[in-house]
């Protein structure tokens, strides 16, 4: 399997080093362009689940004991977790929202019947590791419910609650639109208070909070050390990452609005690491001066990463929907509303009893990486090399699109 990830890895950056040599300056266009700042939004809060809540607080300790763990010896503990959640590995979500925007309407890769299949059991099975993960962290986050450890109902029923408020949010484009601008104003409100207890009422001070994030540096001077698995417990981030880029690629590339390649490169790698990176400096400092996440600041916690579970699956749940031809317009609202919450119950028990594995997607998605780049190699190599614009619907709209803004 590591020698899997790798090649996986090895590959992706070769292929975005192609893009932005091939077509660095290229328009690219959506289907349903939106606003950059909402593109923006719906990649962050689309691309992001409750793991970027919910882990950081758990994982600085374990980073930090070198003496267990001496691989992370090169990095500082809040370096190493950046490390795992932003930056570099956004160049995924990159890769595939340029290929789905400009590439897949000229080859139709995705389109081939077992290639569709496969795309799809990987969508609904990310939708319900998303699940899964909310509700094998929330003992931890609200131990007030339970003994810390144990799965009560109280923690079913919250889950079961994000599934189906998912699932109707996914039923109507606009939903999503609307849930994700909002979660991500709420996250932004979520870290200034905690920030304001860090480094204002707590014992830090603002210019503490620089000198903390200063901490992050260790993490470009040693970017070389995270594109290669380091050991077992980040191939499994990087796992992930795979798992979920293909569907985040194809769910926002729809969005673009009109900015060029590089630019695109620039929005997905570098805003969406600037709020991780403030939003893991103030958890640090909670971590490294003992501070006590008060009852409050953890229940707005908890829901706003409930909301990114939401978030997360109305997006996924939209796509694979659409893709599957099971829309809500097809089948009327309730046998939508039923089948997908039934789908996503079922296959979020079997990740809770141990029966798949998020790692298993993540070779698949690798797998499918390969096999296009092998069907472009063979059967639309000319067409692919000769590509300088995005598809010339999407431009057609684009414009029309402008001009309604303008008048």
């Amino acid at each position: 399997m590591t020698l899997w990830l790798s090649a996986g890895m090895i590959f992706t950056f070769a292929a975005i080093a192609v893009i932005l040599l091939k077509w660095g300056n290229m328009k690219v266009i959506g289907v349903t362009p939106v606003h950059t700042l909402t593109f923006i939004a719906i990649l962050f809060t689309s691309g992001l689940d409750v793991g970027l809540i919910m882990f950081p607080l758990t994982e600085f300790a374990g980073y930090a004991n070198v003496a267990e763990s001496p691989e992370y010896g090169f990095a500082n503990p809040l370096a190493i977790e950046f490390g795992f959640w932003a930056f570099l590995i956004w160049g995924f979500y990159f890769l595939t929202c340029f290929y789905f925007a400009i590439i897949e309407p000229r080859v139709q890769f995705f389109e081939i019947p077992l290639v569709k299949l496969i795309n799809n059991v990987v969508i609904i099975g990310t939708c319900a590791f998303t699940a899964y993960l909310l509700l094998a962290n929330l003992p931890w986050y609200l131990p007030q419910l339970g003994d810390g450890e144990t799965v009560v109902p109280a923690f079913y029923a919250i889950v079961l609650a994000a599934i189906a408020m998912a699932v109707y949010s996914s039923s109507k484009l606009k939903y999503v639109r609307i849930l994700s601008v909002g979660s991500s104003l709420l996250f932004i409100g979520l870290i200034s208070v905690m920030w304001v207890r860090a480094f204002v009422i707590g014992q830090g001070s603002p210019e503490d909070f620089f000198g903390t994030a200063g901490l992050l540096s260790e993490y470009f001077t040693n970017i070389h050390q995270f594109i290669l698995p380091i050991n077992d417990y980040h191939e499994f981030y990087l796992f992930w990452w795979f798992a979920w880029s293909i569907m985040i690629g194809q769910f926002t590339a729809r969005f673009v609005s009109g900015i060029r390649t590089w630019q695109l490169l620039i929005a997905m790698l570098v805003i969406p690491s600037i709020a991780i990176g403030v939003w893991f400096t103030v958890l640090y400092q909670y971590h490294h001066e003992g501070l006590e996440v008060m009852a409050l600041t953890n229940i707005a916690m908890i829901s706003v990463g409930v909301l990114m579970v939401i978030n997360s699956l109305d997006s996924l749940i939209r796509l694979y929907t659409d893709n599957l031809g099971l829309t809500a317009e097809r089948f009327g609202r309730v046998n939508y509303l039923l089948f997908n919450f039934v789908a996503m119950v079922g296959l979020t028990m079997l990740f809770k009893l141990e029966f798949l594995q998020i790692q298993w997607v993540g070779a698949l998605v690798i797998a499918l990486y390969f096999a296009c780049f092998a069907y472009i190699l063979v059967k639309e190599r000319n067409t692919v090399f000769g590509l300088n614009s995005s598809p010339k619907e999407n431009i057609l709209d684009f414009h029309r699109i402008e001009e309604v803004d303008a008048a």
